[in-house]
């Protein structure tokens, strides 16, 4: 059975951002209700320096442990509040948790993370720490994996992501995103930038057709899977015309094809901004199902 992550520290007072940070916790209440029981979830501690500093600057992490609001930490496009430092570190240490229960029970989901604009020496774009990266490196530094796979189905190109582990043939990175959008494009190991307007069946098919390519050419031992929820055609920051049905079927796929290999799967529940908030949880809700009701 599939292991969830949460912790109530998930949370910041953004004011008004457009940022829907109760979505973390609206996402737990909805799977207690729906009769996940409280054993399922785990809680995480804070993400170690150790694990940060393999894939993050001294100085920058410096800037976050301190709080000192500088160049370096600006373009995350948020405060740096003692909240929202707290939740950063819990998340990424969620993320981090995730990928060592994945190993063991197969699948994992954290219900934040997803930080995939945060560069080595800097945060962008709601991002401060790339919490995929930092997964990936504590399990290739402890030995439990040599090889991984990141599968990231965000509105927005994993732009960090692909940054971090450029010319690493350990690491395969695959970002489908809204091409004509935030952010300035990085090069991943595949891109599939999609154009405006492209709903289910145009995103479906780029799913189908290259990520069981991605699995058998590259064979990881694990896939840190991005479930961005930003697809939906009702999302403020693009302009995809993806169904709540089309994300049910992009996760269900995914899981289906990295189960029928046998490569345990991390998951993060990355972006979210629906013009409605109750849809960003209703998408969340939905991938964590995805989970939940897949086959081990």
């Amino acid at each position: 059975m599939a292991a969830f992550v949460f912790h109530p520290g998930y949370y910041a007072d953004l004011y008004g951002h457009v940022l829907q940070v109760e979505k973390f916790r609206k996402t737990y209440e909805r799977l207690l209700a729906a009769g996940v029981p409280e054993d399922a979830f785990l809680r995480p501690e804070e993400a170690k320096d150790e694990d940060i500093l393999r894939v993050h600057t001294t100085e920058y992490l410096a800037d976050m442990r301190s709080g000192n609001h500088t160049y370096r930490t600006r373009p995350s496009e948020l405060p740096l509040s003692p909240e929202i430092v707290r939740w950063t570190f819990l998340a990424v240490g969620g993320t981090v948790l995730a990928a060592r229960e994945a190993l063991a029970r197969g699948l994992a989901l954290n219900l934040s993370g997803g930080f995939h604009h945060a560069f080595p020496d800097c945060a962008e774009g709601f991002c401060y720490f790339n919490d995929l990266a930092v997964a990936v490196r504590a399990l290739q530094a402890d030995g439990s994996i040599s090889r991984a796979t990141v599968i990231d189905c965000d509105l927005h190109q994993g732009n960090g992501t692909a940054i971090i582990f450029k010319s690493d043939d350990s690491v395969f990175t695959f970002s489908i995103h809204q091409e004509n959008i935030y952010p300035p494009k990085q090069r991943s190991d595949l891109d599939a930038g999609l154009s405006d307007l492209t709903g289910d069946r145009d995103y479906m098919e780029v799913i189908e057709n290259h990520v069981p390519r991605i699995l058998d050419v590259h064979r990881p031992e694990i896939v840190l899977y991005q479930a961005g929820a930003d697809p939906y055609g009702n999302d403020q920051l693009g302009t995809l015309k993806l169904s709540k049905e089309g994300l049910r079927r992009r996760d269900d796929f995914i899981l289906a094809e990295c189960r029928r290999r046998g490569i345990p799967v991390a998951g993060t529940l990355g972006g979210g901004y629906a013009k409605n908030p109750e849809d960003t949880v209703d998408i969340h809700v939905q991938t964590a199902m995805a989970f939940r009701e897949a086959r081990i």
